[in-house]
């Protein structure tokens, strides 16, 4: 594989930006330059970039002069005003936020589930929301056997999808509680620390969160089908790594759990994690590091006739972030695709 001659990490410093550049490195991607880019907040500092440190550069809107592919992570008002500058001078965008994902003109990938769409891009790709992207990785499989009529899906979403600065305000939390404190809050409407706060992200007209709806949209658009019917509930829980969400789904097609499990074992970036019996069943802390999507508790639905229960826990600054970016870029460079049409 020929080596790209600069890529760029907007957003660098963050949790995913500083994540983007160590799947870089882990997975050996092919390079010649990795340039690090975040605000002028944080220009001049260094970060770590395998056993070499980068030096941060302001963004700007010349920054990717010169530059092949940027991965963005810097927050939706800054994609909507950099990446249009990125793809002016002939630089692909992977871009993490929200910004671009319901775009009809921005394949929206998750590679395991539809790498052919990123043939149809125009400069911009996106990369879905940390929640959808595990989900649909375990889903698919069963799609393409059964076809899935309806998703109920409740989360259990950890605090680093919010940032460092919800991960610090978990451990605070945790400290003045302990030292018999009042525990403070600003990141959440409420306290973390030991509870579960069933809201992520702002309430809409219908009653769902923003969070919710974007997985019921962004299914549908990454599955390739309209007449997928999801429903969700998403939950924040005081966990600092690893999202969990109980899955149900109906299908036309009966497929028995010991058939699931068999597809499932064969699926690309999937880990079967299921063995009750002797309590091995998808944790947080068991997916947190791991590049995987874990499933496991797969059962039939006993209420319906073609129903599947399963539980599904991936790390959602790995996969549902820098490694799913990550993964696009390759399979741009791959498919020859790491050009503005």
């Amino acid at each position: 594989m020929k080596k790209i001659p600069v890529v760029a990490v907007v957003g660098a410093t963050g949790a995913v930006g500083r994540e983007m550049l160590d799947t870089l490195v882990r997975r050996n991607f092919p390079h010649a330059e990795v340039r690090a880019l975040a605000s002028s907040r944080s220009a001049g500092t260094q970060v770590e970039f395998g056993s070499k440190k980068l030096t941060v550069q302001e963004l700007t809107e010349d920054s990717f002069a010169g530059v092949d592919l940027a991965l963005f992570s810097a927050g939706g008002s800054t994609s909507e005003k950099f990446a249009p500058c990125a793809v002016k001078s002939g630089c692909v965008v992977v871009d993490n936020s929200s910004a671009w994902r319901m775009d009809p003109a921005v394949p929206l990938v998750v590679p395991e589930v539809n790498p052919g769409d990123l043939s149809w891009h125009k400069g911009i790709i996106a990369n879905p929301n940390c929640s959808t992207i595990q989900m649909v990785v375990a889903l698919k499989p069963l799609h393409d056997v059964a076809r899935i009529k309806r998703v109920v899906v409740s989360t259990y979403q950890a605090v680093s999808g919010t940032g460092q600065k919800a991960i610090v305000e978990l451990e605070n939390q945790v400290r003045q509680l302990f030292n018999g404190q009042e525990a403070t809050n600003s990141v959440y409407p409420h306290r973390i620390a030991f509870n579960c706060l069933p809201q992520i992200d702002v309430f809409l007209d219908n009653e769902y969160t923003k969070e919710e709806m974007k997985m019921v949209l962004e299914t549908k658009k990454i599955m390739g089908d309209d007449s997928i019917r999801v429903t969700a509930t998403t939950v924040r829980v005081p966990v600092f790594y690893g999202h969990s969400e109980s899955v149900n789904i109906e299908t036309e097609k009966k497929i028995t759990s010991k058939e699931a499990r068999a597809i499932l074992s064969q699926a690309p970036g999937v880990r079967v994690f299921d063995n009750p019996g002797e309590k091995i069943y998808p944790m947080p802390i068991v997916a947190a590091g791991e590049d995987d999507t874990f499933v496991g508790r797969i059962r039939e639905d006993e209420s319906i006739e073609n129903g599947l229960n399963m539980f599904v826990v991936a790390d959602n600054i790995r996969k549902g972030a820098a490694l799913n970016a990550v993964q696009i870029a390759e399979v741009l460079l791959e498919r020859g695709l790491l050009r503005v049409p």
